[in-house]
Order: C-alpha cells, then structure tokens, then sequence
C-alpha cells in the first residue's frame, strides 16, 4: 500500500515538472536558437 507521504511527494514531483515545461517554454521564447547552449553553459558553470 502506497503511503500518504509518497503519494503527496509524487504530487510535488508532477507539479515541479510542469513548472520546468512552463519555465522552459518561456526561456526558449526568449532565448530562442541558443537555448540549449545557453542551458549547459549555465548548467556547467
């Protein structure tokens, strides 16, 4: 049996993704063709 903790820890998980896709959508729009380039040299930095 699933726990009450797992499963709203499971909720957060799906929140937080869909929040990335959001994020990401509007820093796409903004950063346009260099998007990714942009994200690893952050994500390495």
């Amino acid at each position: 049996m699933i726990n009450k903790e797992a499963i709203e820890l499971a909720k957060k998980i799906v929140e937080i993704d869909l929040l990335r896709d959001e994020i990401w959508e509007n820093f796409a729009a903004v950063a346009g063709d260099n998007a990714h380039d942009i994200l690893r040299i952050i994500q390495n930095s």
